[in-house]
């Protein structure tokens, strides 16, 4: 290769003093405070803190109401909420009808009926006795109560699954109100008739009994 074209492609040697006094745009700059150039601009303080509340205020809106729709469909009580639930209604049991015919008891059911007098007359319980003896009625025993001051005719029964025969023994004596009874107050039947004055069969004041409410067979 010449050696003026090897002279050529040989880099120059760097002028380092002659760069150094050059002067460029950044050595002219301006008695100011502002920026030259590209540069961000004043960040506000607190839109951070802004956001985040928001955030968080949007979640709970989202919670309550997912909650509220959940105690609604759960049917659930939440008094913190405001969601007013519905007390169950209380279903009625219908009463069974009476039993007016003695004959419709089934006798698995093993009913038995004592007759007791709450009056002052003497043999009273006799006479009850065998009227719903005649009519069918499953009596088993007969005798006085432990009062005989007794107004008004009870029909005890402790057994609810009794009260049909109960109601239908009012409507066989004429008279009568029902009442349910612990087992243990009469334990020696399943009803038991305490008869009181109000009973058709008791003497009124001219000395005659009535036959009103005997049931015929």
């Amino acid at each position: 290769m010449p050696a003026s074209l090897q002279e050529a492609q040989r880099p120059s040697p760097i002028d380092w003093a002659a760069m150094a006094s050059e002067k460029d745009r950044f050595d002219k700059l301006p008695h100011t405070r502002g920026r030259v150039g590209a540069h961000r601009g004043t960040r506000t303080r607190g839109l951070g803190w802004i956001w985040v509340l928001v955030a968080l205020l949007v979640a709970a809106v989202l919670v309550f109401g997912t909650l509220r729709v959940l105690a609604t469909l759960m049917d659930r009580e939440f008094p913190w909420l405001g969601v007013p639930t519905t007390s169950p209604t209380a279903t009625e049991t219908a009463a069974p009808p009476e039993i007016t015919d003695p004959a419709d008891i089934d006798p698995a059911r093993g009913i038995s009926i004592i007759v007791l007098n709450g009056t002052p007359e003497a043999g009273l319980q006799d006479d009850v006795y065998q009227q719903l003896a005649d009519a069918g009625w499953p009596v088993t025993s007969k005798g006085n109560a432990g009062s005989r001051e007794q107004l008004d005719t009870v029909i005890f029964y402790s057994n609810p699954a009794d009260i049909d025969v109960a109601r239908g023994l009012v409507d066989a004596l004429g008279v009568g109100e029902i009442q349910g009874v612990g087992p243990e107050q009469y334990p020696g039947a399943s009803i038991t008739i305490v008869i009181g004055e109000d009973s058709p069969l008791y003497p009124q004041a001219d000395g005659a009994a009535t036959n009103a409410g005997a049931a015929g067979p």
